[in-house]
């Protein structure tokens, strides 16, 4: 029975040993390492910077205005945009009639004559020309003579009686070929006259274009 007492006791002490051992190692433990979370998109740091803006494009270079071509300079005159006249007011002298020959744009842009015409008698408005064409006369300088749609120059033309002359050849002409100053075109203007076909004999003289 005393035995049985003295066993009960030392596994009594065995055991509160045991259980001292186990609170001395709870006791003498570390603590565990503190588990941090983060938010979306933030670092451990501190929230993630934002990302810089996008590049801006460059300004567009700066161009300069057009600008509009300059208006062409007037051409001369052609016999396409042209009508033709004469005035007798010049009176004559020694059997000579001096005229007044006009040129007239009928175009509808400025044109520009400059110079002398070519003048001649011919037998109808598609017949050759008859004797000598008009010689020039100087006495006049030569200009430009700027013509709106609409204006005239004019150029003195003096016509020699044909009968002035005994070997003239005399014969009709239904009026006078002109060709523009540097044109190889032509008007006819209609003014019954006579003419001499012997080409010696020159009837015509010319001067250069002047404003009218």
């Amino acid at each position: 029975m005393r035995s049985q007492k003295i066993f009960q006791g030392i596994a009594m002490s065995a055991a509160a040993g045991a259980a001292a051992l186990t609170l001395a190692a709870c006791g003498s433990s570390q603590p565990q390492a503190e588990t941090t979370t983060t938010a979306p998109g933030t670092s451990p740091a501190g929230p993630t910077a934002s990302p810089a803006p996008p590049a801006t494009s460059a300004a567009p270079s700066a161009t300069a205005p057009s600008t509009s071509a300059a208006p062409a300079a007037p051409g001369l005159c052609k016999a396409a945009g042209l009508s033709a006249a004469t005035d007798a007011t010049g009176g004559g002298a020694a059997g000579s009639v001096y005229m007044t020959l006009s040129l007239t744009n009928t175009g509808t842009e400025p044109c520009i004559l400059k110079g002398f015409p070519g003048v001649s008698l011919v037998a109808n408005n598609a017949g050759a020309p008859i004797g000598a064409p008009a010689t020039r006369d100087g006495s006049a300088p030569v200009t430009e003579v700027l013509l709106a749609p609409g204006q005239a120059g004019s150029a003195v033309l003096r016509y020699t009686q044909a009968g002035n002359y005994m070997d003239c050849g005399m014969v009709d002409a239904a009026g006078y070929r002109i060709y523009p100053p540097e044109d190889t075109a032509s008007l006819f203007l209609p003014q019954p006259t006579k003419a001499c076909t012997n080409a010696a004999v020159t009837l015509l003289s010319i001067g250069t274009f002047q404003p009218s």
